[in-house]
């Protein structure tokens, strides 16, 4: 009876010092950072959690940012790709430090539906009331005026034929797609990996809108087939009439050496589409990074009175003879509002010179608010 008695006070006075111990490590308790890159690391663990309010605690005052501001920020808004993003891993480099001041880099890996995100952050760490708090730079994005915009894009709806209606055979035709021009080039397609990429661009010559791919089987000397592959998201899938779309299909661990022939396959189907909203580039330009990696820079302005929510920029890269010889993309995690510009930049191969002619195109993806 006794021991029964003495093991029940046992696990109570567990208990209590297990959730005395989950009350300190999240919202009762400020636990204090005892170096700038522990502050840092420790504000992105909490971030990680999506705890805002418990990140908050190792934010300066001298930031003049509130918890909803701060969450916007690192979190997304709006339906943007980063909302659906988690924080994977976090890397942190002291650039200076003295008794009261500090630069630390940030390093940040996200995964998302479409890959992997990476971020970089240099941040000011400065000691406040003994503590090292991290100045979280202050959002100075501009909000649009309230204002009335005119809606007079084209828009193409499609009407199919019920069950019984007899309007002949089969429905409207699909549109007509065409290849414009293909390259096939053996290259590093990334992590390591050699292999065969083709590039190239195709055009919906018709004059309703498309939804395209482009499959690609490489044969060999002997007509063996090598590998049978799409375009999946380095491609502007819908097409308006008369747009033209990169595309880039990789055959990792194939050698060029090896192929005889390429077959290609292009396919499209008809959807319904409109011109809206229109997406536009400014400012484009390569840029050389801190770490000697060159990146193509600019600004996206959404054109339109609605918001897009996951803004995906494809780069096509073309020789001085107008053959694409690379294709590059990347998505932008935070929404686009109307008439704000928003920063993107996109990696660019060291190997297609130092002034390569490039073009720019954006596809946008946005969540059917009645649905929602």
């Amino acid at each position: 009876m006794i021991r029964n008695i003495g093991l029940a006070l046992l696990m109570v006075v567990v208990t209590c010092l297990l959730l005395a111990v989950g009350y300190a490590t999240s919202e009762g308790v400020n636990r204090s950072a005892g170096t700038p890159e522990g502050a840092v690391r420790s504000l992105y663990d909490h971030v990680r959690g999506r705890d805002w309010r418990g990140a908050m605690r190792y934010v300066a005052a001298a930031s003049n940012t509130d918890e909803r501001t701060f969450a916007k920020d690192v979190g997304g808004s709006d339906g943007s790709l980063r909302t659906f993003s988690t924080l994977q891993d976090i890397r942190t480099t002291v650039l200076h430090e003295n008794d009261n001041d500090a630069m630390v880099r940030a390093n940040t890996h996200w995964s998302s539906a479409v890959g992997s995100l990476y971020d970089t952050r240099d941040l000011h760490v400065i000691r406040e009331n003994g503590d090292w708090k991290v100045i979280w730079p202050a959002d100075k994005s501009p909000t649009a005026p309230p204002q009335v915009m005119a809606v007079n894009f084209l828009r193409w709806d499609i009407i199919h034929r019920a069950a019984g209606d007899d309007w002949a055979s089969q429905d409207v035709a699909a549109p007509n797609a065409r290849i414009m021009n293909m390259n096939a080039l053996q290259h590093d397609l990334g992590n390591g990996l050699q292999g065969v990429m083709i590039v190239g661009e195709i055009e919906n010559q018709d004059t309703v809108p498309a939804f395209v791919s482009v499959g690609a089987t490489l044969i060999g000397k002997n007509g063996e087939t090598l590998g049978e592959e799409s375009s999946f998201d380095k491609i502007s899938h819908t097409l308006l009439p008369k747009e033209v779309s990169p595309f880039r299909i990789d055959f990792p661990g194939v050698k060029l050496s090896d192929v005889k022939k390429v077959t290609m396959q292009p396919n499209a189907l008809l959807v319904p589409a409109s011109a809206d909203p229109v997406i536009a580039v400014l400012h484009q330009r390569i840029e050389t990074d801190a770490r000697g990696h060159k990146l193509l820079k600019g600004e996206l302005v959404n054109q339109s009175g609605e918001t897009v929510n996951i803004p995906h920029v494809i780069a096509t890269y073309y020789d001085d003879s107008g053959k694409p010889i690379w294709v590059s993309d990347g998505y932008v995690d935070h929404a686009l509002e109307p008439q704000i510009p928003v920063p993107f930049a996109v990696d660019v191969r060291d190997d297609v010179g130092p002034n390569p002619k490039f073009r720019v195109t954006v596809n946008q993806y946005s969540i059917d608010r009645q649905g929602a």
